[in-house]
């Protein structure tokens, strides 16, 4: 069943673009940022083709607490399909809605020391060295429970699971989202995502940056031309690291707002 939950970390699960150890560590319920996404990853993982996998977040979900769950479903942002997924197992939400829903039902996440370092300068060199060192399982912890630093580093991770992890961090604020639109370093499927996002994109700064980012894809880029002002349009227009189809749109609607 689909949990009716969307982010840039649970949509790799459910494209099926996720390796089995992590499935599994996130069936035993030590991959959740949050409540939403616990659940909807063991909703996601409760039938997955992996009996193993499927067993291990069937018994996640009957150890969680039914208390605390019977108050996170009573929340308003809780997707209908996530309740009638309870329902059917007999738990239904409470009375009174939970007040927050920051931390996973469940916390067996056991998150390294290193997640509770203070932030480091971003461009330190043994900072980088030390997390591309680790296994995936914990640069995915550290992506989302780790510091701004760290999720400075770990956004342009080769592996695009931990730069999902990144996006999906519920530490994770509009300032840092509309730099990661700015870096020319991550990859197209980070900027890509932000760009479909539209909580972020009603920052102006994020679609600025996303517009002259040469790494956005062109077809992104010129979607979002129409947003910008008449002196962004017109750096863009002469602006010779992006793509030539984006600066050429861009002159067009320079030369367009000027008639």
């Amino acid at each position: 069943m689909d949990p009716g939950l969307h982010s840039p970390l649970i949509d790799f699960f459910r494209r099926g673009e996720v390796a089995r150890d992590v499935r599994l560590l996130a069936a035993q319920g030590a991959l959740a940022p949050r409540a939403h996404e616990q659940l909807a990853l063991l909703i996601l993982l409760s039938d997955d083709a992996d009996p193993v996998i499927a067993t291990n977040a069937n018994a996640t979900l009957d150890a969680l607490p039914a208390g605390p769950l019977q108050s996170f479903l009573a929340r308003t942002d809780v997707p209908a399909q996530m309740r009638q997924f309870f329902a059917e197992r007999g738990i239904v939400a409470a009375g009174q809605a939970a007040a927050e829903a920051g931390q996973p039902l469940l916390d067996r996440s056991d998150v390294p020391d290193l997640a509770e370092t203070p932030d480091a300068p971003e461009d330190e060199p043994a900072e980088g060295q030390l997390l591309s060192a680790l296994p995936i399982i914990d640069r995915m912890k550290l992506a989302m429970k780790g510091t701004r630093a760290q999720r400075a580093q770990l956004i342009r991770d080769s592996n695009k699971l931990v730069a999902a992890a990144v996006l999906s961090s519920p530490k994770l604020t509009e300032v840092e989202v509309e730099a990661f639109a700015k870096m020319a370093n991550v990859a197209e499927e980070v900027l890509r995502t932000i760009a479909m996002n539209r909580t972020w994109t009603k920052n102006y700064g994020v679609i600025a940056g996303l517009a002259k980012n040469p790494k956005t894809p062109p077809a992104l880029s010129m979607n979002l031309l129409q947003r910008l002002n008449d002196r962004d349009l017109k750096m863009l227009a002469i602006d010779r690291n992006v793509p030539e189809g984006v600066r050429l749109a861009a002159r067009r609607l320079t030369v367009k707002n000027i008639k």
